[in-house]
């Protein structure tokens, strides 16, 4: 399943619990790291495992959670609270490697048969570059498979504060060396493993030209999706990630132009050559389009 928006909402409140599932958003992702408070966790996983419990099953793939990171002892007991049918898959902050990924996945197994599901139901997300290790470590996701890992995505606050940095962007507002260097091994790292490659927040939320070039930026860069932390981003990621009326129109003449001149490496189109990376182009642009059920 390729999802174009994951829109966060704290594990602790009903009130907006309820609003992001209220929204188009792809997938919500009910946070129990950084959005709730330690002495909350408890409860905040109770509530989360009854929104999964009881609304899970009737929006199947949507309501993911955000754990708190392996190397914590919150992950596990997060694991544990929240394991059950409803839950789509997970997302694993901070981690040092793909190793890391690994344990999460072997946890979810002993887990899933402790409730009843079939192996490999519960997917993951990484967000993969929050540490100096796992940024460094970028090149692990593409040593192994992992039927679980759905995605991976790139964070620019907490690699931030890893780093000891006052910022991610220059003065003109453009990311910084390193925080572009992030931004691509997760592009690398996505299609090494074959795997969903999303775009992390656009944290200006009531500037929305801003985060629709941000979006249409990151579409032509190869992301697939976006993380939202308002409700009001969501319809404009869509939006972005969406293949266009026009782009759609182009894949098809594409598709077509090779399929009317079988054998050859090159054709013609509205007088510019195509070779193959641009009927992969096309078939991948189709491929989505399908995916959204767009016309």
């Amino acid at each position: 399943m390729i999802y174009r928006s994951f829109l966060f909402a704290p594990g602790d409140s009903d009130r907006k619990i309820e609003k992001a599932i209220a929204t188009n958003a792809d997938a919500i992702i009910l946070d129990l790291e950084d959005a709730v408070v330690a002495e909350n966790r408890p409860t905040a996983r109770t509530m989360v495992r009854n929104v999964l419990q009881n609304i899970g099953p009737t929006m199947p793939g949507r309501l993911w959670v955000r754990v708190n990171p392996v190397c914590t002892d919150d992950c596990l007991s997060d694991l544990a609270a929240i394991t059950c049918d409803g839950l789509a898959g997970v997302m694993v902050p901070k981690p040092d490697s793909a190793a890391d990924i690994d344990t999460v996945s072997a946890y979810l197994a002993a887990l899933e048969r402790k409730e009843g599901l079939a192996s490999g139901t519960v997917k993951i997300l990484s967000v993969m570059t929050e540490t100096g290790k796992g940024f460094l470590n970028a090149a692990s996701y593409g040593n192994a498979e992992r039927p679980r890992l759905s995605g991976v995505l790139w964070g620019a606050e907490d690699l931030s504060a890893a780093l000891g940095a006052s910022a991610n962007t220059d003065e003109d507002g453009a990311l910084s060396f390193t925080y572009q260097m992030a931004r691509s091994l997760c592009l690398a790292a996505a299609s090494a493993g074959e795997i969903q490659a999303i775009d992390t927040v656009y944290t200006d939320f009531k500037n929305p030209d801003g985060l629709r070039a941000n979006s249409l930026a990151a579409r032509r860069e190869g992301f697939l999706g976006k993380i939202a932390i308002h409700p009001n981003q969501v319809d404009i990621i869509n939006e972005c990630f969406s293949p266009s009326a026009a782009d759609i129109a182009h894949a098809k003449a594409v598709i077509a132009a090779f399929a009317e001149n079988p054998g050859k490496g090159t054709v013609g189109l509205n007088g510019k050559m195509l070779d193959r990376p641009h009927q992969v182009q096309a078939e991948r642009i189709l491929s989505l389009a399908e995916a959204f059920n767009i016309q």
